[in-house]
Parts: structure tokens; C-alpha cells; sequence
């Protein structure tokens, strides 16, 4: 190393920074596997929390089918109605689950 060495003050502050950063094993299993895109760090148990929203939106879109063909074959208004919502709530779930995506992606380069 070229220059002057570290003082004993700032070795030990060095060694507890080190020490701190050792004891922190979400960090150190995230500086062991450092592979890009793939998150290593998040338990296996978080599989509904990572996919709930597109299964609520896949959900939403499967009733709002059912929804429609039951409007179109019985010309009822409260079926159209309820339609209408259930699309609503799906086109704001897809632009929410696109917006995440694009923020989680990078796009630009």
C-alpha cells in the first residue's frame, strides 16, 4: 500500500466497522452470491407477498370475463355496473404492477 499507515485510532475504528458489517448477515449473504437480477437475500416464504398483486390482478381480470359474458347475455344493470367496477379495479391494478416494474427494471440504460 502506498502511503502512510493507518493510525491505532483508526484501526480499531476500522475493526469495529468490520466487525459491524460481519454480524449483518443480509449484507454478507448479498457480498457472497452478488449475482445481478437475482435476489438471493429474500426468504423463501415471501412467494404471495412477491406475487400477490399480479395474482390479485389476474384474479380481477378472470371475474371481470365472467362479469362481462354474464352482462352481455343478461342485459341486467347491476351486472353491468358490477362489471364496470371490477375492470375499473383491474386496469388500476395493472397500472400499479406496471408502474413496480418499471421501477424495479432498468429501462433507460
Amino acid at each position: 500500500m502506498d502511503g502512510p499507515e493507518l493510525s491505532r485510532q483508526e484501526l480499531m475504528i476500522l475493526k469495529d466497522m468490520e466487525q459491524d458489517l460481519r454480524a449483518d448477515r443480509l449484507l454478507d449473504r448479498r457480498l457472497r452470491t452478488l449475482r445481478r437480477g437475482i435476489r438471493p437475500w429474500t426468504p423463501p416464504g415471501n412467494w404471495l407477498r412477491r406475487h400477490g398483486a399480479a395474482l390479485y390482478a389476474w384474479l380481477l381480470g378472470t371475474a371481470g370475463a365472467v362479469l362481462l359474458v354474464y352482462a352481455v347475455t343478461t342485459p341486467s344493470p347491476p351486472l353491468i355496473w358490477a362489471f364496470a367496477a371490477v375492470w375499473v379495479l383491474t386496469l388500476v391494478r395493472l397500472i400499479r404492477l406496471t408502474i413496480g416494474w418499471c421501477r424495479t427494471h432498468d429501462l433507460g440504460g
